[in-house]
């Protein structure tokens, strides 16, 4: 891609550039944002004055290219962590800035910063990028500042200290001083004081003299007095004036033009942008207003779980009609789930995940497209769920295209990651979801591929690769929560194409095993997690795998997990009559998983071994009417039986989903009224269970699942039940 770089001065945005031309982008501009006079920082505002305006200028004549620079008008209005476009804020003069190169070079897609931790900063960047239609490209994001400041270092950033401003660092001793000369020291300082050696908590600034990338010259300091800001006893705080300095041609350089004159030489590249505001980008982009009223002819499903925290899923249930094509299907169920959440005082601020199953994967840009016209950044203003997207044989099955189900929470307590930006952290997220949505001490990932991060390329190997690959993404986003995949997780579902052979299948599990079954960390339930193979006619990308997490991230005010559970009546097991007729094959097909007696993870698998236990006839085919019945009445047995075990009530229940292979033929339908008359019959027997027209569970067409990715189940049981914080003060609960 071609890109912008925005550039301070100092060696985060120049390393980031280079950085950038690793990965195979190109650097066609600068930008810069200069503070005005009376800026609130006197400090920061007099570093720029007279180190950004005059140096950062050499940079264009340094790399040959255009600067776009631009005073900042706005002050820091809106001080939240997520940016809400906000008038007379700076971040509008970074849009403005990068609104006039983007029209002036209309080529440029990308923008290139140097974010190493500051979330603060990087979501604004994002912000702006959203709004012009740019990617934003953050290299140095979530990297190790010891490797980094060696890599700078190594590949040839001649920067120096400008500022110093913290425990450690003098003015006297080390203003002016080269990296490679403080490196030593700054690394002494991490071990003694914490100090980030990168200077991330402003304990230094830098300006860059000279990099790999300034081909035509680099700049020479021939003199500059150090100024003592603040002479605190502890951490003084100085900063380094340049007096004087000039270019310095290099001898392989093209451009032998002038005398070394600053201003002379680089008024032809520098672009002063002035303008308050920019016509020629919209603000806002266009989406679809999809007129709601005119899908109400569809027949629709709404499935719902749980109480507090539950799910709702929505589906075409109209097997003669002939579906108008997945935008119209996808519209169709979106506006019922909106229906829905506004008929119960919510909206889509209260979604925390969202399943979007499509009939065909090759139509993903279009699903997108209708997607974000109902769940948008300003709707979602807590941040965007996380989602995971595959394609399912719906059509097969009688769903019609699009199939939606998502995760609801009462409260709005949510904390989101979305990073937009493509780094070498994990995979970015650009546009309308999140890499993972945390409530109530559960993590939510999103799906995640063997993508390579920095190219977001699937990386080659095969699914052994990717499925490697995706579990070190996967970990990544839970680092960034101060939790791991191999000692956090409750579930894992690993999504797999249908193309894959047996061979591969035996290869996806025995990888599994080694790369992270076997690395678990489960001291404390002696339980592993569940893990749930689904394989799908296609995923995103064309992938051969994709992982699904679920996680576990214990915390309190203090930052220690000291909940103690609120356990209430014990949840009435299933009659005699039930419990003597399965209970002896409950061991054998059964994974369960739960923590702190909050949170139960189940899977419950019936194979053709176990089918052939529990039908009356042995040799009977499952798919006749009477065999669902007996299946649904035994997944139903086994899902009362792990609930009452684990003394959890229905109103817990915040996912069950039966998976059903569509090689067995039957339709939607049919499956739907075994389940439903196996439910009518327990609620009988129990009742703690509220049964009424709206179905407890999701039905959900596969090209095959189980508990072994070289399994294939007649029906996969998915369920998920929590004791929300909620459910542990309601007298209701039980």
């Amino acid at each position: 891609m071609e890109m912008v770089a925005l550039v301070s001065g100092g060696k985060d945005s120049c390393f980031a550039m280079m950085r950038c031309l690793d990965y195979g982008h190109k650097v066609v501009a600068l930008a810069n944002l200069i503070p005005l006079d009376d800026a609130v920082d006197e400090l920061d505002s007099y570093m720029y004055q007279t180190v950004g305006h005059q140096i950062v200028v050499c940079y264009a004549k340094c790399m040959g290219l255009p600067l776009f620079r631009r005073r900042i008008r706005g002050s820091t209005r809106d001080q939240g962590l997520k940016y809400n476009v906000t008038a007379g804020d700076e971040v509008e003069d970074m849009f403005a800035l990068l609104s006039e190169v983007k029209r002036q070079i209309p080529s440029i897609s990308a923008v290139s910063s140097g974010a190493i931790a500051s979330d603060y900063q990087r979501l604004r960047v994002e912000s702006v990028c959203s709004r012009l239609g740019l990617v934003s490209l953050a290299y140095l994001w979530k990297q190790d500042q010891t490797l980094l400041l060696e890599e700078m270092i190594r590949r040839g950033i001649v920067a120096i200290t400008v500022k110093v401003a913290a425990l450690g660092l003098k003015p006297s001793s080390h203003l002016g001083k080269e990296l490679a000369e403080l490196k030593c020291h700054l690394l002494r300082m991490n071990e003694s004081y914490g100090i980030n050696v990168c200077g991330e908590g402003g304990e230094y600034e830098t300006l860059t003299l000279d990099c790999p990338l300034f081909r035509n010259a680099r700049i020479i300091l021939d003199d500059y007095e150090v100024i003592l800001h603040s002479a605190d006893s502890i951490a003084s705080v100085g900063i380094l004036h340049p007096r004087a300095f000039h270019l310095e041609h290099k001898p392989d350089s093209s451009d032998r033009s002038g005398d070394g004159s600053v201003t002379q030489e680089i008024s032809s590249c520098l672009y002063e942008v002035d303008e308050d505001n920019t016509h020629t980008v919209a603000e806002e982009k266009q989406t679809l207003s999809p007129a709601v009223d005119a899908y109400t002819n569809i027949d629709l499903c709404i499935s719902k779980t749980g109480k507090n925290l539950r799910s709702i899923g929505c589906w075409i249930q109209d097997r003669s009609r002939a579906s108008e094509g997945l935008k119209t299907d996808l519209i169709a169920v979106l506006s019922r789930i909106d229906k829905q959440l506004k008929e119960e005082g919510l909206d889509w601020v209260n979604v925390l995940y969202v399943h979007l199953y499509i009939s065909n994967m090759k139509e993903f840009g279009l699903a997108n497209e209708v997607y974000v016209s109902f769940i948008t950044e300003k709707k979602c203003y807590l941040g965007v769920p996380s989602r995971s997207t595959i394609e399912l044989p719906l059509v097969q099955f009688g769903l019609g295209k699009a199939y939606v189900e998502v995760l609801v929470s009462n409260e709005l307590k949510k904390r989101v990651l979305h990073v937009q930006s493509i780094s070498c952290w994990a995979p970015s997220c650009i546009g309308p979801y999140s890499q993972a949505t945390l409530y109530d001490e559960i993590l939510y990932m999103a799906g995640q591929l063997g993508l390579d991060p920095p190219t977001m390329k699937l990386c080659p190997g095969g699914p052994t690769a990717e499925l490697e690959l995706a579990l070190q993404n996967c970990e990544a986003v839970a680092n960034a929560f101060s939790c791991s995949i191999y000692s956090s997780a409750i579930h894992f579902l690993v999504y797999c194409s249908a193309q894959l052979t047996s061979a591969d299948k035996e290869e996806v599990e025995k990888t599994l095993q080694s790369s992270y079954i076997t690395r678990l960390n489960c001291p404390k339930t002696g339980s592993y997690p569940t893990v749930l193979y689904v394989f799908a006619p296609d995923l995103p990308k064309g992938a051969h795998v994709e992982i699904k997490p679920i996680l576990y991230v214990p915390t309190t005010d203090d930052g220690v997990a000291t909940r103690e559970v609120e356990t209430g009546t014990t949840q009435p097991a299933p009659s005699q009559a039930w419990t003597a007729q399965y209970s002896g094959l409950h061991d054998s097909c059964c994974q369960i998983h739960t923590i702190d007696g909050r949170i139960c993870s189940a899977v419950v698998s019936v194979t053709n071994d176990i089918a052939s236990k529990i039908f009356s006839t042995a040799g009977q085919l499952c798919h006749t009417d009477e065999n669902l019945k007996v299946m649904a009445r035994f997944c139903v047995f086994q899902i009362a039986k792990i609930l009452a075990d684990n003394i959890f009530s229905w109103d817990c229940i915040m996912m069950l989903r039966f998976y059903y292979s569509v090689g067995h033929s039957v339709a939607a339908d049919a499956l739907s009224r075994a389940f439903l008359e196996a439910f009518a019959e327990l609620a009988e027997d129990n009742n703690f269970l509220r049964i009424d027209e709206t179905p407890v569970y999701n039905i959900v067409p596969v090209s095959g699942s189980g508990g072994s990715a070289c399994m294939n189940d007649i029906i996969t049981c998915e369920l998920l039940a929590s004791k929300t914080s909620l459910d542990m003060h309601s007298n209701s609960l039980l």
